[in-house]
């Protein structure tokens, strides 16, 4: 009994191990099978890692090698993006205002990249992962597009779901500062939602896409901060280096304008004799709208540029094509074909009101920080004009001071010379003024005589020297005559006295070629004694300030004739003082021979001889007594010895007519002869003597 059951149990026993071998086997097969499962995993995980960690260094590698640039970075962000997330194409929006902007698409069908080349704004809907993503600020994720309720519900939707084959998708907002900046969607073309890890790799890319932004952004304001100093730095040099040339300035400014906002066209506008010229311009189109519109009249208060000026304040044109419409004259021509969709019109303002304007034409809007630049750049002109307004001024200041200082120096070294005093005024007047020449004329109360001529054509001289100019009502001789006030005329050939053929003015016009004139008026004591003219021959009207300065000459003109005068006057009185003194002391000398040798004539009739000769300047002299029949010699004076003999062997005698003794005898008046050898009759003092002018008193 106890053998059998001994034989009976040992098979049981062996099963027994054999099924405990056989758990143990199977649970170290399990384990194994667990822990290489664990390895597969891990060695997954580290890949997905890995491949992660390299997708985000490449991000970076780019957002380091490419500072500024975007569209680089993006595409790269959305190729790692869809690649890693195992997504068909994936798209990079930046948002703008209320729309989204698509700025990169990778590997998405041609039928959608043309739609969205063609339509580049993406306006969420309700209900869409973008607008979800808007609303939360959170990654929106939908299984299937052409399942979803607002896909359905919206043909559009449709469409697009057909046109790109897209059916999961998800969207990752792009936060700054809680700010939505920007999303990221990637697509699937099969139903399979994406995994928390792929969202989370998504959101990574957003993160560092906030960051690349806002590189680019504070890297971009750098450079145009820097740029604006630059060209600020730049601008500050040539109005230094060239002060008194506000051209070169205004030209450097709207250069660097037009490069800085890529404008069509930058120029500048002045102010200047009622329109508003332009001063400065540059861009592809500004010789365009220079050549068409050099000037611009005030005549139109509801143009921009007009507008700009007389409001003094900026104007913004956002859309400059809604007012083509209401554009008429040669500018509409030019606007129709300017590739630029806005216009901002700046004022040049100087203590508050304006001097000018600066116009820009630009592609596309413009910003805040552009239309702020515009001012700076407008005030940097203004500092320009400025410059070389009062360094111009300061120079024609100095250049009137010495002129005046000329002419006071001739008129003092030559007071009894008028005609070079003349000279000096018309030279410096012509060369101050920027005229072409210069003319002053006497005025005798009857006529005007032309007395000094500067640079004048030699056939206006002649004319005017031919015969007196009378004055007559309608030409300035005649207007100055009248009014006494200066006579300003822009264009001469536009005078109806031109057009009527006036002899004046048509010789001004042909002769002279006279275009734009100044006359103004020589006045002493509210008398007219002449006119200083100065002329151009182009219309180019003359400032206040030249307008001025000719006044100045021309009272410069009447110091010089009075001086003139004054003087002559005292060196007349002089002379008849010294002859009035010689003629008393002769007189005395006379006396004091008659009363020393009372009763005695010879010497008596010596001293008046030789008085009468020294006091007249004569060459010699003679006295005669006369008896009343004939003439007889009782005196000589330094007479030739030829005459002192003929009268001596002729004795008394009786003049032939026609000589002076015979005209003196006839008429008992002196007989004074100029030029005595032109007489018919040659008496013995001019035959033998050589008289020529001659004197016989009673």
């Amino acid at each position: 009994m106890r053998r059998r059951s001994k034989a009976s149990s040992k098979p049981a026993n062996a099963r027994s191990r054999k099924a405990k071998t056989l758990k143990a086997v199977r649970r170290s097969n399990s384990s194994v099978a667990s822990r290489e499962t664990e390895v597969a995993r891990f060695h997954r995980e580290r890949d997905e890692a890995l491949e992660r960690e390299t997708a985000t260094a490449e991000v970076l590698k780019v957002i380091s090698s490419s500072p500024g640039e975007l569209e680089p970075v993006f595409q790269t962000m959305l190729e790692n993006a869809t690649r890693i997330c195992e997504a068909k194409f994936g798209i990079f929006t930046l948002r703008e205002e209320n729309a989204f902007r698509v700025v990169a698409i990778h590997n998405a069908p041609p039928a959608y990249v043309e739609l969205r080349t063609r339509e580049p704004f993406i306006r969420p809907g309700v209900g869409t992962a973008l607008a979800r993503a808007l609303a939360t600020k959170q990654a929106s994720q939908i299984a299937d597009v052409t399942r979803h309720q607002p896909t359905l519900d919206d043909p559009q939707r449709r469409s697009f779901a057909a046109l790109s084959g897209a059916r999961t998708l998800i969207a990752v907002p792009m936060l700054k500062n809680d700010e939505l900046i920007g999303a990221i969607i990637i697509y699937r073309q099969e139903v399979r939602p994406f995994t928390d890890k792929h969202i989370a790799l998504v959101q990574n890319f957003a993160a560092q896409a906030v960051i690349a932004v806002e590189n680019a952004r504070l890297l971009n304001e750098l450079r145009e901060s820097l740029d604006r100093q630059t060209a600020t730095a730049d601008i500050l040099r040539v109005i230094a280096s060239t002060p008194e040339d506000s051209k070169r300035a205004l030209d450097t400014i709207a250069e660097t304008a037009a490069r800085m906002f890529n404008a069509a066209s930058v120029h500048f506008r002045r102010i200047e004799g009622g329109v508003l010229r332009m001063i400065g311009a540059a861009g592809p189109f500004a010789a365009r709208v220079r050549d068409t519109l050099p000037d611009q009249p005030l005549d139109e208060p509801t143009d921009p540029t007009v507008r700009c000026y007389l409001d003094n304040r900026q104007i913004v044109i956002e859309d400059r094509r809604i007012l083509l419409p209401n554009v008429v004259g040669p500018i509409a021509r030019v606007l129709h074909e300017l590739p630029v969709g806005s216009q901002v019109f700046t004022p040049l303002s100087r203590q508050g009101e304006a001097i000018g304007l600066m116009i820009v034409n630009e592609v596309g809007p413009f910003k805040q920080d552009e239309l702020d630049l515009t001012k700076g750049f407008a005030d940097q002109a203004v500092i320009a004009i400025e410059n070389a307004r009062l360094l111009n001024e300061l120079r024609q200041s100095l250049e009137q001071q010495t002129a005046t200082s000329e002419v006071l120096q001739v008129i003092s070294s030559s007071p009894d010379e008028l005609e070079p005093v003349f000279e000096t005024m018309l030279q410096n007047a012509v060369r101050l003024c920027d005229a072409k020449f210069g003319n002053i004329y006497r005025w005798d109360g009857d006529a005007f005589t032309l007395v000094a001529a500067h640079n004048t054509p030699s056939a206006l001289i002649e004319a005017r020297k031919s015969s007196p100019v009378r004055p007559y009502r309608d030409n300035i001789f005649g207007r100055i005559v009248t009014t006494k006030t200066l006579v300003y005329i822009a264009d001469l050939a536009a005078e109806q006295s031109y057009s009527e053929r006036k002899p004046i003015t048509t010789e001004a016009v042909e002769l002279g070629g006279i275009r734009t004139l100044l006359a103004v008026p020589m006045l002493k004591e509210d008398n007219l004694i002449g006119i200083l003219t100065i002329y151009r021959q182009e219309v180019r009207p003359f400032t206040e300030k030249q307008i001025e300065l000719v006044k100045n000459f021309a009272s410069q003109v009447v110091i010089a004739i009075e001086n003139t005068r004054l003087l002559n006057e005292l060196r007349q009185r002089t002379t008849d003082l010294t002859e009035s003194l010689e003629q008393q002391t002769a007189t005395s000398e006379v006396l004091n021979v008659i009363s020393s040798s009372p009763g005695q004539l010879e010497p008596v009739f010596e001293a008046m001889l030789e008085n009468a000769t020294r006091i007249c300047d004569a060459e010699y002299g003679l006295l005669h007594s006369y008896d009343g029949k004939l003439f007889n010699k009782i005196a000589a004076r330094n007479v030739p010895p030829s005459l002192l003999d003929f009268f001596g062997q002729r004795g008394a005698f009786l003049p032939p007519p026609g000589t002076a003794l015979h005209d003196m005898l006839t008429t008992r008046n002196v007989v004074h002869r100029a030029d005595a050898s032109a007489s018919p009759v040659q008496s013995s003092p001019v035959r033998l003597g050589g008289a020529k002018t001659f004197l016989a008193v009673p």
